[in-house]
């Protein structure tokens, strides 16, 4: 068995899991468009039928070159037949559909903002999101920055406050403010459209090193 190389977490950018592949990136941000398309058909279309006639010859291929062992490849004893565990810090939904993707457009310490927009796949009541969704993205805007900045660690909680109902298809805005104690971080995060408060986020995070963390600990990919 081919011995897999460790992410040195000291050394910069930290990482916290494997770099997603280009294609896989690619293959997320179709999928979504894929997904609001499906949603909005009214009617059956032949362009569904050929792709469910399609799926199970790529999901055979796929099965393939997979894992046998779908446990992530972390920590001294992982080895080349589990998965590839890819960086769950930052971006995630860069490379997972089922995660909203946003993006920073400032960072500090103490403060951090940005964008997001989502999809007709992330739909609750008529037009908006579901509430759910807006948890997830507290909690990953915030990992992210906690990530970024120094110190970070698993969620201890998260509450929700809402506001107002917050619209698909939209240009949102979040900002986090964000204190360091000795053993905690916490953070508290708004989403707004325009002047209107939406909805907001408190989050409590363990404090811990960066190297402490599982997800530096990663295996590295093996060979093609």
């Amino acid at each position: 068995m081919p011995e897999f190389s460790r992410s040195d977490s000291a050394a910069p950018p930290a990482r916290f899991g494997a770099t997603p592949l280009a294609q896989t990136r690619t293959a997320a941000a179709a999928l979504r468009r894929l997904t609001g398309l499906l949603l909005a058909q009214e009617h059956p279309h032949p362009a569904v039928e050929d792709l469910l006639a399609r799926v199970p010859d790529w999901e055979r291929d796929l099965s393939a070159t997979a894992p046998s062992d779908c446990s992530p490849r972390i920590g001294d004893g992982a080895g080349e037949n589990q998965r590839i565990y890819l960086d769950h810090a930052f971006g995630i939904g860069e490379y997972n559909p089922v995660f909203p993707e946003y993006h920073f457009e400032r960072m500090d310490p103490e403060r951090a903002g940005g964008v997001v927009s989502f999809p007709l796949a992330f739909e609750g009541p008529p037009g908006l999101v579901h509430g759910g969704f807006l948890g997830v993205l507290f909690d990953c805007v915030v990992q992210h920055h906690n990530c970024a900045v120094g110190r970070a660690g698993k969620t201890r909680s998260l509450m929700v406050t809402y506001r107002r109902p917050t619209p698909l298809l939209t240009e949102l805005r979040f900002d986090i403010e964000r204190s360091a104690g000795e053993r905690s971080l916490v953070s508290t995060a708004r989403l707004t459209l325009g002047d209107t408060l939406l909805c907001t986020g408190s989050v409590e995070a363990v404090a811990a090193a960066p190297d402490t963390l599982a997800g530096t600990r990663y295996g590295e990919r093996g060979p093609a």
